[in-house]
């Protein structure tokens, strides 16, 4: 092993190793908390379930999730959250991060959660999503970590007791060694917000980052990272490293995020004249039993391919959490979402795209998948995947990524020639 990644979402665990992939390393993912012996590849993706879990319950799953990896002979430690950086004044990723650092003896790092190609840049410290402060965009009002400051230095410096400075666009544009030179004098600033608008600087980024015991950031600044690791004799890229099986039959489509895009992506399959059935919450907390029974049948009829969703508008969400409350809204969905999942293959689907980090990890664990390898990208940051044990492959959608035609084209797109 040579790379081990520590992602704090299920879908942004395969986001970060599909760049891996894409750059020719041979990429595993593992699913929760890692136990025995670490898979044979240059990188393994530890999958956690963090990002919003209690902060002292996400710093310890990260750090026995370093210890597996270390044992397993990773040689550097990414940490790897959201490209909105989604987080709270509490945390996680300044607390994550700190306590990698401690354990990994690091005097600095870097936090860079820029994902250009998918419109997340950073410049002048703030994080922009397309052509608006991240402020303005749809993360304003997440319900559970609404980002209403793009001052990433801000935002981190209330996490941490460390000390957060920024390398601007100018030193990146420098190179490298200026990168590094910028840290060198400033060893009493631990964390370092980097700028970055486009795949060169994160190239860039990546060899400043070389000798740097953990790494922070999204899954952008791994785009480079196997460049930096061929260089040094590390690796020896595989151009085979995105092959999977070729499976047919049934496939699903189950979303449970509430993001714009996927609201845009769920109306475009409808417009397709696509099978979609909604699931409604206030139904589930109801009879829950009920629910999914109606839910199975209706599948259960379904010739082809077919989306069960229980995206809605902001304003409907808001209605169920003021009656349920945000958390337990979410994982009723969650749970009918995974429960109907794990009923679809028993009846033979081995296909599934899913949308939305916290629906993607409860459907990972309700089909019991332990470890997945990496497959071709359907869109930037969302790969097709297949469970190691079984002909199985998932795609797990982050809610803000792809386009608007996104499931429809997951499903009906040949993976390229390899």
């Amino acid at each position: 092993m040579i790379l081990g990644v520590i992602a704090d979402d299920f879908t942004g665990a395969t986001d970060v190793a599909s760049m891996l992939v894409r750059a020719g390393m041979s990429t595993v993912q593992v699913i929760g908390v890692p136990v025995g012996d670490a898979p044979t590849a240059d990188a393994v993706v530890v999958a956690l379930k963090s990002r919003t879990a209690p902060r002292d319950q996400a710093v310890d799953e990260s750090l026995r999730a370093l210890r597996w990896l270390k044992q397993g002979g990773a040689r550097q430690i990414y940490f790897k959250y959201c490209s909105t950086f989604d987080s709270t004044d509490e945390g996680n990723i300044g607390p994550v991060g700190d306590a990698l650092m401690a354990a990994l003896d690091a005097t600095q790092t870097i936090a860079c959660p820029a994902l250009p190609e998918n419109g997340r840049t950073i410049f002048k410290g703030h994080l922009f999503v397309g052509d608006a402060l991240l402020s303005d965009s749809s993360m304003r009002d997440h319900p559970l970590t609404p980002m209403r400051d793009a001052n990433l230095v801000h935002v981190l410096q209330a996490q941490t007791p460390r000390t957060v400075g920024l390398t601007a666009y100018n030193t990146v544009g420098l190179g490298a060694k200026a990168i590094q030179a910028q840290w060198a004098q400033h060893p009493q600033t631990h964390w370092w917000v980097v700028d970055a608008i486009d795949n060169a600087a994160l190239a860039t980024i990546a060899q400043a980052c070389a000798d740097l015991p953990l790494i922070t950031a999204g899954s952008g600044v791994a785009l480079g990272l196997p460049k930096v690791y061929e260089q040094r004799g590390w690796l020896t890229r595989n151009a085979q490293a995105a092959q999977l099986d070729t499976l047919q039959g049934r496939a699903l489509v189950l979303s449970g995020s509430c993001s714009s895009q996927t609201l845009a992506q769920v109306a475009q399959w409808i417009e397709r004249q696509l099978p979609a059935y909604q699931l409604d919450p206030l139904l589930i907390h109801a009879d829950p039993e009920q629910t999914f029974q109606q839910a199975l049948v209706w599948l259960s009829g379904q010739p082809e391919t077919a989306l069960i969703y229980a995206s809605a508008q902001q304003e409907t969400v808001q209605r169920v959490q003021k009656k349920l409350g945000a958390t337990h809204a979410g994982e009723l969905v969650e749970t009918m979402l995974a429960r109907l999942a794990k009923a679809a293959v028993a009846q033979g689907v081995n296909r599934i795209v899913v949308a939305g980090g916290e629906t993607s990890g409860a459907v990972v664990q309700a089909l019991n998948v332990q470890q997945l390898r990496i497959g071709h990208s359907i869109a930037p940051g969302v790969p097709w995947t297949q469970a190691v044990d079984r002909p199985l492959q998932l795609a797990l959608k982050s809610g803000n990524f792809g386009g608007v035609d996104f499931f429809f084209e997951a499903l009906h797109t040949k993976a390229p020639a390899t």
